[in-house]
């Protein structure tokens, strides 16, 4: 499954999301999710092709502390962060093109 962005800890969080420069693109999501493992890869094309932006994912099963910080309830859910700020947000299975514009 790991065409998908690289996964992040909640320990670093702080350092490359909330401090980026960049918006920052949060897949949260979980392996037992079905539309989850559908929007993987497509999460993973973006992630290939950034640019001006960073994308990492959350395994919602161990971060839960993130969850509850962003207050995500249900999986996949994105979530753009811009100047350590949540900026966008997005639950459930979306295409390419309405990720990109979360990312506007």
């Amino acid at each position: 499954m790991n065409m998908s962005a690289p996964n992040i800890t909640a320990a670093e969080f702080e350092e490359k999301v909330l401090q980026s420069k960049e918006p920052v693109l949060v897949d949260f999501w979980a392996d037992w999710c079905g539309p989850c493992k559908m929007l993987s890869p497509i999460i993973g094309e973006i992630a290939a092709e950034a640019q001006g932006f960073k994308v990492y994912a959350v395994n919602a099963d161990e971060e839960q502390d993130l969850m509850a910080r962003y207050g995500v309830r249900a999986i996949p859910t994105l979530i753009v962060f811009k100047d350590g700020q949540v900026y966008k947000q997005n639950t459930g299975f979306i295409q390419k093109e309405q990720v990109l514009d979360l990312l506007k």
